[in-house]
């Protein structure tokens, strides 16, 4: 008999779920259906969880500004570079590391575990240390903490693709980054509106949160009732990477999808050149408030519209989020161009920006979905590995692009990765069906 908790769990499940029979599975085993409302909302909370730590450590904001508090504001470049990138490039020798257990939940616990490690040592730098030697803590903390997020990433799509069936993946990425999105907007509005400089002491408390709230999603992850899948991969970790590499060559559909993303890389770069060119046209304080609102309202009411949309079909959510993406990149370069940098006042920028996170949401979400019902088994872990690690580099190579770019126009960039949008829009056409698979 089910007890009266796993009953009102069953419920809560089948009345998002939208049917009759909440417990419908398409491409998992039966014993794995059965824990599906449990590990739905294990997931879902744990990634709610993560979520708000990300916005309490984010380097386009909090960790930035740490930077300058602290006396070291010429590591400021590193700190976006870091983040994103040192979580993807080593992804092809994790995948390798995950491919060889049959249960793989564990992986993401324990980069949970080191994420929340990591931030305690950029809170020990803040408080104990000055100038660069503090602002070194802080890039070494960051490099750990991007580094045990990588398993996260690796194990979490691949745990998610053996538990969550087919069709309610979408919604529980989409439902994830609403909650996580409101639950934002009233975290920003306390800490950052209209408090002028933070102390040392308030960044550091920061950082002890932040990192409590990592534990806190790593123990909920660690009861997900996950089954043995396939294991695979006897040699070492280089070779098994190298190996996958030949994903590239031989596989056509998974060669197009890392075309296509390498493309949309757009909707993520083009926004701090919205935010840089608003801060030359008002006051950086109060702007940076707005900035930070929007990003979290875009998050908040566009999330689940993208993750119910990506269980029909995610392809069509790729498609609709690189043209919303490259049509605002066009048409703020363009005015911008022709009107000069105060086009629109104050808040045309904010608004520019609002849009422009709403379209990466979907293009996020949507390739996310793709790629975990693109593939199954161990093919899930490789693609997650390979295209992660590539374009990781690649999002290395284009930002070191776009910032020789910029020395010459920052609205030569937005225009430049307009058209690139442009050109993945036209890829993502290309791109097949997997939803109904």
């Amino acid at each position: 008999m089910p007890s009266q908790n796993q009953t009102r769990i069953d419920q809560l499940y089948g009345l998002i779920a939208n049917e009759e029979d909440a417990r419908i599975c398409k491409d998992i085993p039966e014993e794995a259906c059965r824990e599906v409302p449990k590990n739905f909302f294990l997931i879902l909370a744990a990634n709610v969880l993560t979520k708000l730590g990300d916005l309490l450590i984010s380097p386009k904001t909090v960790l930035a500004w740490m930077m300058s508090a602290v006396g070291a504001p010429a590591l400021v470049a590193w700190l976006v570079p870091i983040r994103e990138s040192g979580s993807m490039i080593p992804q092809m020798i994790i995948g390798a590391w995950v491919r060889r257990k049959a249960v793989r939940k564990w992986f993401w616990t324990l980069g949970s575990f080191g994420q929340a490690v990591s931030v305690v040592g950029m809170a020990a730098s803040v408080w104990f240390l000055k100038g660069y030697g503090a602002g070194l803590g802080i890039v070494a903390g960051l490099i750990g903490f991007s580094l045990a997020r990588g398993f996260c990433s690796v194990a979490m799509k691949d745990v998610q693709g053996k538990c969550i069936p087919k069709t309610r993946r979408g919604r529980l990425s989409g439902l994830a980054t609403t909650l996580g999105g409101a639950l934002t907007v009233v975290m920003t509005a306390l800490l950052f509106w209209d408090r002028g400089d933070p102390t040392l002491g308030f960044y550091t408390l920061l950082l002890l949160l932040a990192a409590a709230l990592w534990v806190i999603a790593g123990i909920l992850f660690a009861n997900v009732e996950e089954y043995s899948g396939e294991t695979g991969g006897g040699n070492n970790a280089m070779a098994e990477a190298v190996k996958s590499l030949s994903l590239l060559r031989d596989d056509a559909p998974f060669r197009h999808f890392v075309i296509t993303r390498a493309l949309l890389l757009c909707s993520a770069l083009a926004a701090p050149y919205f935010v840089v060119l608003a801060q030359r046209e008002s006051d950086v304080g109060w702007m940076l408030g707005v900035f930070l609102l929007a990003s979290s309202l875009a998050s908040s009411v566009s999330a689940s519209f993208w993750g119910w949309a990506a269980d029909t079909s995610s392809r069509r959510v790729i498609i609709r989020g690189a043209a919303m993406a490259s049509l605002v990149c066009l048409l703020v370069g363009i005015a911008a161009l022709v009107f000069g940098p105060g086009v629109g006042g104050a808040w045309f920028y904010p608004f520019a920006f609002f849009v422009l996170t709403i379209a990466h949401a979907g293009v996020r979400l949507g390739r996310k979905t793709y790629l975990v019902d693109m593939a199954g088994g161990n093919k899930r872990t490789d693609y997650t590995a390979v295209s992660n690690t590539v374009i990781g580099v690649l999002l290395l190579i284009t930002g070191g692009l776009t910032a020789a770019l910029s020395l010459i126009s920052d609205i030569a960039v937005i225009l430049v990765l307009g058209l690139m949008g442009l050109a993945g829009t036209i890829s993502a056409l290309r791109l097949r069906e997997v939803t109904e698979d």
